[in-house]
């Protein structure tokens, strides 16, 4: 399985790895840490062609210019393991790249995760998954309450995770180039 994914910034990276680490020291969460760079996901799947995965992202990054998200608040997938995350806000521009990656993907895809569809993709920063339980939730909210979580952030990539073994590493880095096509 590979994330198509935007790895944040080392400076946001590194502030968000802190805050990932907190957790693991006050409650003993590390599950997130399978994935050891912070990252907004666009599309858990799986491809047939990995060159031609490439090629299409390679694609989409040459025309695509950095842009600014911002991010507030915490977020709560509930369940037996809750996924602890901060809300990314949708914008225009976030919406138009998942669509043009979704689109560009679609034939390549040999499976993807319900979540990835535009009716159900809430853009996340994951900072407690899968070792969480519903009895922790409390403790740990009331302990990321006292931080703010008000980011602005610049996309400035694609990247492609793959899973190997418990963990998602870093395949390929596309930088955005911000070169329009002509129309």
């Amino acid at each position: 399985m590979l994330a198509i994914t935007s790895l944040l910034n080392p400076h946001y990276a590194a502030r968000i790895n802190r805050i990932i680490k907190g957790l693991e020291t006050k409650f003993g969460l590390d599950d997130v840490q399978a994935t050891p760079e912070p990252h907004i996901t666009y599309q858990l799947a799986g491809v047939s062609k990995l060159s031609a995965l490439h090629a299409v992202l390679h694609d989409i990054a040459r025309t695509t210019k950095p842009f600014a998200v911002h991010t507030t608040g915490l977020g709560v997938f509930p369940g037996p393991n809750p996924t602890i995350y901060i809300p990314v806000l949708r914008t225009n521009e976030l919406n138009e790249l998942h669509q043009r990656i979704l689109a560009a993907t679609a034939p390549l895809c040999l499976r993807t995760d319900k979540f990835s569809g535009p009716e159900c993709w809430l853009p996340h920063i994951s900072l407690a998954l899968h070792d969480t339980t519903p009895e922790l939730l409390g403790p740990v909210i009331q302990y990321l309450n006292q931080q703010t979580f008000n980011l602005k952030l610049t996309l400035d990539n694609l990247t492609i995770l793959r899973q190997q073994g418990d963990l998602f590493l870093r395949e390929a880095v596309f930088a955005f180039d911000g070169v329009r096509e002509p129309v």
